[in-house]
């Protein structure tokens, strides 16, 4: 493999509404992780190096976690993986226009966001 992909930062927490509220009190209340609202209505907490965020989901009846990592070229990247058989699955939440990054499942249907670091 030329491009090189490196784990992110952000892993995701993917959350239904019947569990949203007892989710962030367990983060918070019971395990005591400094939580911090720079991208509201998500509340993220710091897990060490990373951020975890949790997502409020109605879409979902059961919590999933989404994990971030990082390339330097997007377009490289996803021409990599699409020769190794990963299905792009953009659609599952939308990331804007000119964003340089995309949606994949694992083969264990763990979504993963491929981005580059400062596509945002």
């Amino acid at each position: 493999m030329t491009q090189k992909i490196t784990g992110g930062i952000n892993i995701a927490m993917k959350v239904p509404p019947h569990q949203y509220e007892a989710t962030i009190a367990f983060y918070r209340d019971i395990v005591g992780l400094k939580p911090f609202t720079a991208k509201a209505p998500a509340v993220g907490f710091e897990l060490g190096p990373n951020r975890l965020w949790i997502d409020e989901a109605p879409m979902l009846s059961q919590a999933e976690v989404w994990l971030e990592l990082f390339t330097e070229d997007f377009s490289a990247a996803a021409a990599h993986l699409a020769e190794a058989g990963i299905v792009r699955c953009d659609a599952i939440e939308p990331l804007g226009e000119g964003f340089r990054g995309g949606w994949i499942t694992n083969p264990a249907s763990i979504v993963h966001m491929l981005r580059e670091p400062d596509a945002w």
